[in-house]
C-alpha cells in the first residue's frame, strides 16, 4: 500500500489514469487497490471523489478501447502468434471465445468484476468484431459500476482501509480455495447428474421407506 501512496503524493490523479489504463491492457497493475486507496485519500480530503471516479473511469475506458482497436484490426493470427506477450496465449482466447458463444455480448456487462476477463475482454471484443456501438455500452456501463465499487469501498472504510486490506490478503488464500472446491463439486456433480439424482432418490426413497414403516 505505502508503494502507491508514495506514488500518489508525486504525480497525483496520473497515477490512476495510467496505472488503470496499463492494467486493461493487460500489464500489471493493482487497480482495485489503487482505486481504494484513491478512496480513502477522498476520505481524508486529499483527493476529490468527481476527480477520483472520472480519472480512473477514463484510464480504464481508454484502455479497453485501445485493445478493442488492437483486436479489429490484428485479428487472430496475430494474437495467436504475439499474444503470449500480454498472457493472452491460443488457449486462453480459445477459452474467452467460447464464454461469448455461451453467453453473447452481454459478458461484457460483467467483464471489469472478473479476474482473468477483464484484461482481455477489449482484445477478444475486436477480434470477435463485436459492434464498436454494442462494445462501448457495454463496458461503459460495466466499467462505471467497477470504478465506483472500489472507489466507495476505500471512501467508506476510509481510516480502516488498512486494516480491510490486511484481512483480504489474509483470506484471500481461504476465498480462493473454497470457491475452487465449490466450482469442482459443481462440475463434478453437472457431469455425473443422472448418478447424483439416482442417488438423492434412492435416498429419499429410503427415508420415506423407514417412516412409513415407524408409522404402522
Amino acid at each position: 500500500m505505502e508503494w502507491i501512496s508514495d506514488l500518489f503524493a508525486q504525480y497525483g490523479y496520473l497515477v490512476l489514469f495510467l496505472g488503470l489504463f496499463a492494467e486493461s491492457v493487460a500489464l500489471p497493475f493493482p487497480g482495485e487497490l489503487a482505486m481504494m486507496i484513491s478512496g480513502h485519500m477522498v476520505h481524508v480530503n486529499t483527493f476529490n471523489m468527481a476527480g477520483v471516479m472520472g480519472v480512473s473511469f477514463a484510464g480504464a475506458f481508454a484502455g479497453t478501447i485501445f485493445t478493442y482497436v488492437l483486436g479489429r484490426k490484428l485479428g487472430t493470427p496475430f494474437f495467436d502468434k504475439y499474444g503470449k506477450y500480454v498472457l493472452l496465449k491460443p488457449e486462453r482466447l480459445l477459452k474467452i471465445k467460447k464464454w461469448f458463444d455461451k453467453y453473447g455480448d452481454r459478458i461484457i456487462l460483467v467483464s471489469y468484476f472478473v479476474p482473468g476477463l477483464r484484461h482481455f475482454t477489449g482484445y477478444v471484443s475486436g477480434i470477435l468484431k463485436i459492434r464498436l456501438k454494442t462494445f462501448l455500452i457495454f463496458n461503459g456501463l460495466s466499467g462505471v459500476l467497477w470504478v465506483f465499487t472500489y472507489v466507495m469501498v476505500g471512501f467508506l472504510f476510509g481510516t480502516k482501509i488498512q486494516q480491510l486490506l490486511h484481512v483480504i490478503s489474509q483470506y484471500s488464500t481461504i476465498a480462493i480455495i473454497a470457491a475452487a472446491a465449490a466450482l469442482t463439486g459443481f462440475l463434478v456433480v453437472k457431469r455425473n447428474k443422472e448418478a447424483v439424482l439416482g442417488w438423492l432418490r434412492a435416498r429419499y426413497a429410503g427415508i420415506q421407506k423407514m417412516f412409513m414403516g415407524s408409522a404402522e
